[in-house]
């Protein structure tokens, strides 16, 4: 009875017989994850991230692009807007330098001065070389009549013009007053020489006739530094004088033709005074005779706004 209580103790219900039922399977640790989805959970955090970078592409693109088009739009209507807002007419320049259309329109302007001055300092010195009177008219043989002078000269200053001589006032050995100014520019620019020659500074005569002469010369004067307030130091103005010579080849000395002279007083604060000193006159000249000018003080003046010339009357 023992033997058959402990068999059918030991045996399962759902088992006719201890024989027919398999004994119960060991405990075994749980298995790992398989390498398929970590690759599935890795591919899927890609994917999910290359669409996220091209979504994002896309909108800054569309950002972009709405930027160029309202840029663009706000540009030209700057540019067909002839009347500017009336907030910028009243404010400063600092409030015109912040507004978008401010900042376009001078852009532009700058950028057209600068080509246009570029392009016409380039034609205006290939014309002034090969035909002076198709760019002044006032030699042009249509204009009020005025016949074409068969000679004449234009020559203009330079940056660092003259060469130190006697100080005014007082002969040097060459016989003139003043300094002599021997850089000009007879080619480029406004500058040209029509059947006459530079040379030292100096415009050779090839005819025999009644010349008109003219010359011009600004003068640049240093700031004492004393304010309107203060007295100047040292003395009060300066004399500034323009000679226009002639010389001969039958005579030493040059002929003072012309002068031109003017008391100013020296300029205070910051800037320097800028004067200028203007003479013209007509005088009768004989071939190989030459025109040369002087001034009072060489160091003072300013070459770029200079020039000087003559032309053949009758």
């Amino acid at each position: 009875m023992m033997d058959h209580l402990s068999s059918s103790t030991l045996r399962p219900p759902s088992c006719p017989s201890l024989s027919s039922c398999p004994l119960p399977c060991a405990p075994s640790s749980l298995p790992e994850p398989p390498i398929a989805c970590l690759g599935m959970i890795i591919l899927g955090a890609v994917l999910i991230q290359t669409i996220a970078v091209s979504v994002s592409f896309m909108y800054f693109n569309q950002v972009i692009s709405k930027m160029k088009e309202s840029f663009s739009r706000s540009s030209v209507s700057c540019l067909m807007n002839s009347n500017p807002p009336s907030g910028l007419q009243d404010s400063g320049s600092e409030g015109k330098k912040d507004d978008p259309c401010w900042q376009v329109t001078q852009q532009l302007r700058s950028h057209i001065e600068k080509a246009m001055e570029e392009k016409f300092q380039t034609e205006i010195s290939k014309t002034m070389t090969n035909d002076p009177t198709s760019v002044l008219p006032l030699f042009a043989p249509a204009v009020r009549g005025v016949p074409l002078p068969k000679v004449a000269a234009h020559v203009t200053g330079v940056a660092s013009p003259t060469e130190s001589s006697a100080p005014e006032g007082s002969r040097g050995s060459k016989g003139h007053l003043g300094e002599r100014v021997r850089a000009w520019e007879g080619q480029r620019g406004l500058a040209f020489l029509l059947n006459m020659e530079l040379k030292g500074g100096e415009l050779l005569v090839p005819k025999a006739g009644l010349y008109y002469i003219y010359a011009q010369t600004y003068f640049r004067l240093p700031s004492t530094g004393d304010t309107e307030a203060q007295e100047p130091s040292g003395e009060d103005g300066a004399e500034l004088v323009q000679y226009i010579y002639k010389k001969m080849s039958s005579y030493t000395v040059p002929i003072l033709l012309m002068k031109s002279s003017r008391s100013v007083c020296w300029p205070r604060g910051q800037e320097p005074g800028i004067f200028s000193l203007h003479q013209a006159g007509t005088a009768f000249l004989q071939p190989a005779d030459r025109l040369f000018i002087t001034v009072s003080n060489a160091s003072t003046m300013d070459g770029r706004a200079s020039y000087f010339g003559a032309f053949l009357v009758g």
